[in-house]
């Protein structure tokens, strides 16, 4: 993202923050623009290293409890296939996260699928399964690296 889509990302962030009566702590904010910032998916360890660009001596705990506040309000992803994190592009107003997955420069697109497939979700019928969540990572080669 560029800095001015941080900038607006972190304004509308603290809007969220404030309508639903959440503290947005500076820790949250820089985790945030961290993850916002970078062009590829980031490891928790590399945003522990770049959160020390802002605060002294963070612990991996500052680090953690500010992914798992961002992952919770919906405003970050979790690439599982990568252990990493990305910024959430549909605006935390969705249920299911599905990603492309470059395998050549690391890019990661965000689908913006509303409802599983049909067959998967006659399937959940069939056995009586109730989801929670969803999540599917596809990999492959984006159009940069296939051209």
């Amino acid at each position: 993202m560029k800095k001015s889509e941080i900038k607006k990302l972190v304004q509308n962030v603290e809007s969220h923050c404030a309508q639903k009566g959440i503290r947005f702590t500076q820790p949250r904010r820089f985790v945030l623009e961290i993850i916002a910032g970078s062009k590829v998916p980031i490891g928790a360890y590399d945003i522990l290293a770049k959160l020390g660009d802002y605060l002294d001596h963070p612990k991996p705990p500052t680090a953690y409890r500010a992914i798992e506040f961002l992952q919770e309000q919906g405003l970050i992803h979790r690439i599982e296939s990568l252990n990493a994190y990305i910024t959430c592009h549909a605006g935390h107003k969705h249920t299911g996260s599905q990603f492309m997955i470059c395998d050549e420069c690391g890019s990661v697109i965000e689908a913006h699928l509303c409802e599983l497939p049909k067959d998967l979700a006659r399937k959940m019928v069939e056995e009586g399964f109730i989801l929670s969540s969803w999540n599917a990572e596809l990999h492959g080669q984006c159009k940069s690296c296939s051209a």
